[in-house]
């Protein structure tokens, strides 16, 4: 058979709502605020054998072990020294068996609760074929800035890490 080329599925854009918004190096990202259970201090991190890199290993939260993964190093995005702005905003996805499970990704800081409107989200651009955005859901237009809205579902079920700089993706401005 012949090699299978990439697969670009079509998913649902960024619904208009509130977005808890977070910094990767520099750039900006949102995820819907429903998703979002809590926001925490790093805390000490329980590393798990043969994981890959993005994956830090496991944190113990009120008795709950949660899987915890760095986007930094998932999105292949350069990794700076921890500051006390860093934290681990815990959420709540989909399980690959049905119902959902909570998934703690580090992130450089939070920077807040944005409401976007239908105005406010553009659909993922077209990056043309060798790039898979499958994981963005929109663009939402914040200032002068843009802010990528991610589907941490899709995130947490693809292996590996995500070349996101190979997007080309604008440079945010602060808003």
């Amino acid at each position: 058979m012949p090699p299978t080329p990439p697969q670009h599925h079509s998913h649902p854009g960024a619904t208009p709502g509130k977005y808890l918004t977070f910094t990767l190096s520099g750039e900006s990202y949102g995820i819907p605020v429903l998703k979002v259970r809590e926001i925490i201090r790093l805390c000490p991190i329980t590393p798990v054998a043969n994981m890959p890199e993005h994956v830090k290993g496991v944190i113990n939260l009120r008795g709950k072990v949660i899987p915890l993964v760095d986007l930094r190093a998932k999105f292949c995005l350069p990794i700076s020294a921890d500051t006390e702005r860093n934290c681990i905003v815990v959420t709540q996805i989909a399980a690959a068996g049905g119902g959902t499970r909570l998934y703690g990704v580090i992130v450089d800081g939070v920077e807040e609760v944005a409401n976007f409107t239908a105005a406010d989200i553009e659909p993922t651009p077209d990056f043309g074929g060798a790039v898979d955005s499958m994981f963005i859901t929109g663009m939402a237009k914040s200032g002068t800035g843009v802010k990528t809205l991610i589907d941490l579902d899709k995130i947490s079920a693809v292996d590996g890490t995500i070349a996101i700089q190979a997007l080309g993706l604008p440079s945010s401005q602060a808003s």
